[in-house]
Parts: structure tokens; sequence; C-alpha cells
């Protein structure tokens, strides 16, 4: 049987498979379980396999790739325009297979087990952070309820909680105050997990010589470096660091029509994480940098700071693409030239 390419449709349970012949037209389309699906691939000559880029989607590419296979993973918004009728196993496989046979649909690059860990750790301190937010504005609603106002603020929270608890104490009951007491050790419980995250990914950082290449870029810090490194997987995936922030959604938005294009706000498309960093990053250079670059100076005078912000995020990625797919160092001094 002459199946040179597949479309796989990943799952908890149960895998679907799609394929057709192609000498016969003979349409392959089977479901195959968890337990069986590399034994289904392990004796097969060397074929390539599309699969949408979702939960579990880079273990399966690393096994399958170690039998020998080609692995084209894809977004799922790249996909879905291939799928015909109702949304099914069946069809969505049979969407994979079209996709990934189509020109321009890009392939998201396969994470090794160290770069999907390192992402791991962004995000389980990213969730914490939010819980962190969330214990302390419902310590403050609790305080608001009974006369105690809060500044805002971590700083003044830690600073009033004390004295707040000991009026409560006055004419409250002991079970309540012994409850607020404990969520707001709990803060502190909070803050100890992020920091012993944030010690691992310093440590793997000073380990890595492409995190530590591009943290010394203005604006990269500990997580933009770690984050990008691990969520960019291989940097020769992309053509050129405007392909890159593109990739991350750095660039305008477009919509038109016979022949007049109107660019929009930014796309906001990819990891919404590594974006949100870089931007982070772009303001810290501007509200901190004293000698801002002729670069930063005239497009200062012709747009709006917010405009600005995210045009720095734009080259900040740039750099990042340029430094990991060429094996360079940070020059403050290097000036990019055009080929000719």
């Amino acid at each position: 049987m002459n199946f040179t390419a597949y479309g796989v449709d990943t799952a908890k349970n149960v895998f679907q498979v799609y394929s057709v012949n192609r000498e016969t037209g003979e349409v392959l389309n089977k479901q195959i379980k968890r337990a069986k699906f590399l034994e289904y691939f392990v004796n097969k000559p060397a074929c390539l396999i599309g699969m949408e880029a979702c939960g579990g989607s880079h273990h399966w590419a690393r096994a399958l790739q170690a039998l020998g296979h080609e692995v084209r993973m894809m977004a799922g918004k790249a996909v879905k325009a291939f799928v015909n009728g109702n949304k099914n196993d069946a069809a969505d496989a049979r969407a994979i297979w079209l996709a990934l046979q189509q020109p321009g649909v890009r392939a998201v690059a396969v994470k090794s087990e160290m770069q999907q860990a390192v992402l791991s750790l962004h995000r389980m301190r990213q969730q914490l952070v939010k819980f962190r937010t969330m214990q302390s504005n419902g310590l403050r609603g609790l305080l608001g309820e009974y006369g105690e106002v809060m500044p805002i603020g971590r700083t003044a929270l830690n600073r009033g909680m004390k004295d707040a608890l000991a009026r409560l104490a006055e004419r409250l009951p002991a079970l309540l105050i012994d409850t607020l007491r404990e969520q707001w050790d709990m803060l502190a419980r909070l803050d100890q997990q992020i920091l012993q995250i944030e010690q691992r990914l310093l440590a793997w950082m000073r380990q890595d010589r492409a995190s530590k290449a591009i943290a010394e870029i203005p604006g990269v810090g500990l997580l933009t470096a770690t984050a990008a490194v691990a969520a960019m997987g291989n940097a020769n995936a992309f053509k050129s660091g405007r392909e890159f922030a593109a990739w991350l959604g750095l660039v305008p938005a477009q919509t038109g029509t016979g022949g007049k294009v109107r660019l929009l706000g930014i796309s906001k498309r990819g990891d919404t994480y590594l974006r949100t960093l870089l931007t982070h990053g772009a303001r810290s250079v501007l509200m901190h940098t004293k000698e801002p670059g002729k670069w930063l100076q005239d497009i200062g005078k012709r747009r709006p700071p917010n405009v600005v912000v995210v045009a720095l995020a734009n080259k900040i990625a740039r750099t990042i693409w340029a430094l990991l797919a060429h094996d360079q160092k940070y020059d403050k001094e290097h000036v990019s030239l055009r080929p000719a």
C-alpha cells in the first residue's frame, strides 16, 4: 500500500488516522486505540505524518520521529479551514491530511522535552501569580465588608494587615479572624513557590547558551529569555525575524479588497504570554533608558507612546531570532545591512 502521507487527529484514548493511496485512490480512515498507535506506525516505511499542535502532540511527534517518520504539526486555525460538513474525528483527520499537503501552511516546530519542561514552569508560575492576585483581592474585599479599606499595593496590604486584624479581633468572632490570618499567610506561601520556580529557571538559563545570549538584549530578562527559547523551539523554523514577530502577533493585522489594504492594530496572534513579556520589556526600556537611540527618538516624534512600545517589542523579537538563528552574541553597535 503506497500511503505516504497521514493525517492524525489525536485524543485522550482514541486516535483517528486518515490517508489516501496515491496510486489506487484507496481511502484509509480508521480509529486506533492509544495503546496501539505507535505499534501501527512502527513497521511502516518512512512517511509524512501531520497533526494539530495541541495537548500531547509534541510527545507523539517525538515518538514518531524516533521511529524514522517526518512529523509536521500545524496550528488548529490552519486546519479548521479544511473541515467540510459536521465536525468529528474522521472529518478532522481528513482536514489535517489536506492541510498537510497545502503550500503555505506553517508547521509548528517540535519541542524537546527540556523546552516543554521550561514552558511548564512558566505556565505554573503564571497560574500562581493569578492565584496570588485573586487571594489578595479576596482579602481586600472581605476586610472592606467590615470597614477596613486597605491602600493599593501588596506592600501596603502587608503593612496594614496586622493592625487591621487586631482591630477586627475586638468585635468579630475568632473563627473569622483565624481564617483571615490563614488566608494572609497563604500569600507568603505563594510568594515562596513563585520564587522557587524563578530560581529553577535562573539555574537553567545559566546552563543554556541560547538563553544567556538573548538575555543580553535590553528589555529581555530571565522570564523573557527562557520563555522565548522554549517557545520558539527551533529558530530556523522561521525564515526571518519579521516572520517570528508576525508569529507572535506583534505586526499589524490587515483588511482589504479591490487592491486597497488597510492596516489595523496588532494581530495578537500566537503566544500571548511571550508577547506580553516582550511588550513589558520594551516599556521598561523606554522608561529607564537614559540615551534612547536615533531610531527610538525618530519614531517617538511621530507615533503615540503605545505604538512606540509595540514597535520596540517587535524589534526585540527580531533581534532574538537573529541571535538564535545565526548563533551570535548581542552587539549594541551592530548595524544590520540589507543584502544587495
